[in-house]
């Protein structure tokens, strides 16, 4: 009997790993999902799919506005400063007071206003092809994202969500690649019983708290400008060389792109000598306080945001083996995002993002019934979670750290080899066996 309690873990390696599974808690287990791309896009009301210009541009109105009275509020600090006639130590911190709220509170309707241009890249403002780039190449040039670039690869992202070779951003990266110590046995690699001496070398090798938060504080500054200029967090294997979004002979394009990529580069080359010719005429400062500083902000929550949809211990990738796109849209997770700040300055970008990669083209303000829809009929393979995402980012560096190569379904484990789930096919799915793959960390 023993033997039939055994599953094998296959692997793109054609490693046999073999792991008992009476041994895994219930809740670690993760049942790798079967279903059919019709039957997700059958779960959600026809009328989520519905685009309304009018309604799209309603939003686009009411952040454009938002923006423009906090610039004006901006412009009148200096006048309350002098009409509250504080003394001087208190002036002064009035002053960063009062502009760390515009620039926080800009960067959020900022960050609402790149929602509205990555809709349009998705083609999910309107059913016109030509509004939706045109509104979308002018608001994500603003915010100096490249609009056909993005659009192009964030696309590929969608077609391959959770493919460990073929998904653009956020890809796992490997015990190899990250030069670990090989795993001892078969339950090393399933994450399941790590012995102690491999769990005290691969933390002494990876645990290094200063260094994380260093990490952590460069990627939310500097993670998206870097994905966009040379790949940073982006797929690997699939392009050699240097690979940027500016460049049409980028290996991300086909040559059919070029004017569109050039077309792109013109919308940021725009923005920056509007930038450049207002640091000149007024000052680098005043540049800097009411559009860098802001822009800054927005880069900081996009990346917040879009890695934690994506980077979670109980979030699986596929090998190419078992990869499907109704199972790749479902390796992502559903978050609140600081409240009503979450639900109506950034339009549920954070709330509804599994909806989004079920279908791209429903509008922001349908995601929440499609959302609600799938949330009853996925059950158990709708995830989401309510933890605040600021313990969420710190937990998730510190959990997603690397994955094993011998896994079909890899979980992430943690820095000292640990898993929390399972991949396990169900039988009627596998047609003979169950098929159990490596998992991550606690």
């Amino acid at each position: 009997m023993s033997s039939l309690r055994q599953r094998e873990v296959k692997s793109n390696a054609a490693t046999k790993l073999k792991v008992d599974l009476d041994e895994v808690p219930e809740s670690a287990k993760f049942v790798v999902p079967s279903f059919t791309n019709k039957q997700l896009l059958d779960a959600i009301p026809a009328h989520c799919f519905e685009r309304s210009a009018l309604r799209s541009t309603y939003y686009l109105v009411q952040d454009l506005a938002a923006v423009a009275v906090l610039v004006y509020c901006a412009t009148r600090i200096e006048d309350v400063l002098a009409w509250a006639d504080l003394p001087e130590t208190q002036t002064k911190v009035a002053r960063v007071t009062l502009w760390f709220l515009y620039t926080l509170w800009t960067g959020f309707w900022g960050t609402g206003l790149w929602v509205v241009g990555h809709e349009c890249g998705h083609q999910a403002y309107s059913s016109s092809k030509t509004i939706n780039n045109t509104i979308g190449w002018v608001v994500h040039s603003c915010l100096l994202v490249p609009y056909h670039a993005w659009r192009i690869s964030h696309s590929r992202h969608h077609a391959a969500t959770g493919s460990l070779t073929r998904d653009e951003v956020f890809v796992p990266r490997n015990r190899k690649e990250r030069n670990l110590p090989a795993a001892k046995d078969d339950a090393e690699i399933a994450g399941l019983n790590v012995s102690e001496e491999s769990q005290s070398a691969l933390a002494e090798a990876l645990d290094h708290v200063p260094l994380a938060i260093f990490w952590v504080a460069m990627y939310q500054l500097a993670g998206f400008p870097l994905y966009l200029i040379m790949n940073a967090a982006g797929q690997k294997n699939r392009y050699p060389g240097w690979v940027n979004h500016f460049t049409p002979s980028s290996h991300i394009f086909r040559s059919t792109h070029k004017w569109q990529i050039l077309w792109s580069d013109l919308g940021i080359i725009l923005v920056l000598s509007a930038c450049a010719y207002w640091s000149y005429a007024r000052s680098f400062t005043e540049m800097m306080l009411y559009y860098g500083i802001p822009y800054l902000w927005v880069n900081n929550w996009i990346v917040l945001i879009t890695y934690l949809q994506h980077t979670d211990p109980t979030i699986p990738h596929y090998t190419d083996k078992l990869w499907t796109f109704p199972r790749g849209a479902l390796c992502t997770i559903d978050r609140t995002f600081l409240g009503p700040i979450g639900t109506y300055l950034v339009h549920g970008l954070c709330e509804t993002h599994v909806s989004h990669h079920i279908c791209s083209k429903i509008p922001h303000y349908h995601a929440w019934e499609a959302t609600a829809a799938l949330k009853t009929f996925l059950g158990q393979h709708y995830q989401r979670s309510e933890e605040n995402m600021l313990v969420s980012l710190w937990k998730s560096h510190r959990q997603c750290v690397f994955i094993e190569e011998e896994a079909d379904v890899a979980f992430y484990k943690n820095y000292r080899g640990q898993a929390v789930r399972v991949g396990v096919m169900s039988e009627q799915d596998s047609g003979v066996d169950s098929t159990l793959s490596e998992a991550s960390s606690s």
